[in-house]
């Protein structure tokens, strides 16, 4: 191996199938002295930390001690430009978007706040252990540019798109069928597959969304079907409501979607709780991906999205923290609130499924399975290093822990940004806490993020 592979190692948690089909302890491989040989900004080996450094004695080591290595978190579905308006008061979803993501969207007309913006909020996800997102952006082609363009500096594996509404919206955040249709071809002939992003086709949601505007994002996805295609369903009764008064020669809410050609593999649809029995089984048949948002769906409250009703239909389920409905940038906090719902609804979700639904599960969710959301050799080296005693409240419940799982979960429940020791992009160091020591040379934290982590 050549001297510019780099070798991590520390605790390994390597969950490699789905731990709602298999036993948590078949699901995963648990390393306590392991490590991930990477080069070429991707994962080589995963395995013993002896056998590895025998392997490759010319690697850079990096040594994370007890530090827990886990792919990077991957966000699934999230509005970026509601970074500034996150943690609102009061508000349900219409009103939510009436009084706050609105007014706000008409900021990102200007190209420079778009950048201001978009810089801030993948600097807060790095900060937080999450290496990939799903974000719509607004109306302005700028909002696409600017985040494609942060998310480029980074060199993070990110989709997005451009919103796309064209009723019940204000003034100068409406289009028509045809400028959502040429000014989104346009974005994704500029960026989609440019370096690590993916354009994602999207309509706000059916309310905001004419039938003809529906049908030309359809016709655009059929032109370009590996795109994914990321809206919103079901997340209100009352949004439910709307939608059939609009649409009242569709049998029910996800045919709005359906009969213009915008279900099948590769669709995102975020919430989706008031689903009926009929459209769970067509979303299932399509191989379309359902969306838990727990933190926004509980702020905004909008309802309790069960997943291991999902898990046992087989659907495609990612993990999300909507920024900014959702109350929180982190997917640990975003982790811990799904707990407690599936609690609410009956199922103690096991800390290898939380962990699974924010990694494997949400990158299959924006099919990039393949790439990221794993430690399976050939995977992007797109990682996250926790502290799993980073607060005295968690070190004194994480000191009695007999299994890797009681000593994580603690970190899921209360962990926050003090919990990411240490992030890893493409194999390249991009945020450090004080665990990890560097066995070559120190490298610097990416000045990008330096403000953002108060280094």
């Amino acid at each position: 191996m050549s001297e510019d592979s780099l070798l991590l190692l520390g605790q390994v948690l390597d969950i490699r199938s789905n731990p709602f089909d298999a036993p948590p302890d078949t699901a995963a491989v648990h390393l306590s002295r392991g490590g991930l040989l990477v080069a070429g900004g991707r994962i080589v080996r995963v395995g013993d930390a002896d056998a590895l450094r025998a392997d490759a004695p010319r690697a850079r080591v990096v040594d994370h001690g007890e530090g827990l290595i886990l792919p990077g978190f991957v966000d699934s579905h999230a509005h970026y430009p509601q970074t500034a308006i996150i943690a609102s008061w009061g508000k349900r979803l219409i009103d939510w978007l009436q009084s706050y993501t609105f007014p706000e969207e008409m900021r990102f007309g200007d190209p420079a706040y778009a950048a201001e913006i978009a810089e801030r909020y993948l600097d807060l996800l790095l900060a937080h252990g999450t290496t990939s997102v799903a974000s719509f952006c607004t109306i302005h082609p700028a909002s696409v540019s600017a985040f494609f363009t942060a998310a480029e500096a980074r060199n993070m594996a990110v989709a997005a798109g451009r919103t796309c509404m064209d009723r019940n919206a204000p003034d100068g955040l409406r289009d028509d069928a045809q400028a959502a249709y040429d000014e989104s071809k346009a974005l994704l002939d500029a960026w989609h597959g440019k370096g690590r992003a993916t354009y994602a086709i999207t309509p706000r949601f059916s309310p905001t969304s004419t039938p003809e505007q529906l049908e030309a994002l359809g016709a655009l996805w059929a032109e370009h079907p590996d795109c994914p295609m990321q809206t919103h369903l079901s997340e209100q009764t009352d949004e439910v409501a709307w939608v059939r008064d609009l649409y009242p020669h569709r049998k029910d809410y996800l045919d709005t979607y359906e009969s213009h050609g915008l279900l099948r593999e590769g669709a995102m649809f975020g919430h989706a709780i008031w689903l009926t029995d009929s459209e769970r089984a067509r979303l299932r048949e399509a191989g379309a991906a359902l969306i838990h948002c727990p933190t926004s769906n509980t702020f905004i409250g909008s309802g309790l999205f069960d997943t291991a009703r999902a898990m046992a239909e087989r659907q495609t389920v990612g993990l999300a923290t909507d920024t900014g409905g959702g109350s929180s940038f982190s997917m640990l906090h975003t982790m811990a609130s799904a707990y407690e719902i599936g609690q609410l609804t009956g199922t103690a979700l096991h800390p290898a499924q939380l962990l699974w639904l924010a990694t494997a599960g949400s990158a299959r969710a924006m099919r990039l399975q393949d790439r990221i959301g794993t430690l399976a050799p050939g995977s992007d080296a797109d990682l996250v290093v926790l502290d799993l005693a980073s607060t005295p409240a968690i070190a004194q419940r994480h000191a009695h822990a007999e299994t890797i799982w009681e000593a994580v979960f603690p970190t899921i429940m209360m962990g926050d940004d003090r919990a990411i020791d240490s992030v890893y992009v493409a194999g390249q160091r991009v945020a450090r806490g004080g665990a990890g020591s560097d066995t070559s040379h120190n490298r610097p934290v990416n000045p990008l993020i330096a403000d953002t982590l108060g280094l």
